[in-house]
């Protein structure tokens, strides 16, 4: 188990659950739309899920289903951060102009 940030933190990246994880695996570069938990480096302690203000963290068992491609996501980014970008941008499309 691992957990995954998900569709709320889209274009909102609050940061405070970096600012609590005791193994730094909460990465978001500035380019970045949300934030993303690397699955190797979580250890599973959920310190990251009650100071998320959009509620966007959930152990991956827990995750709404609609939001099941966000677990690729968090798990692509660490490999390949422009195939997680795109995967983010088709499942919500950028504001114009953005």
């Amino acid at each position: 188990m691992t957990y995954v940030i998900g569709q709320t933190c889209v274009d909102v990246k609050d940061k405070s659950c970096v600012e609590v994880c005791p193994v730094d695996c909460i990465i978001g570069a500035d380019e970045d739309r949300m934030l993303f938990i690397d699955p190797d480096e979580c250890i599973d302690c959920g310190a990251c899920v009650d100071p998320c203000p959009v509620d966007a963290i959930y152990a991956e068992e827990d995750l709404p289903a609609e939001w099941g491609p966000y677990t690729e996501a968090n798990r692509v980014y660490f490999k390949d951060k422009g195939a997680a970008r795109a995967l983010i941008d088709g499942l919500v499309p950028p504001a114009e102009g953005a």
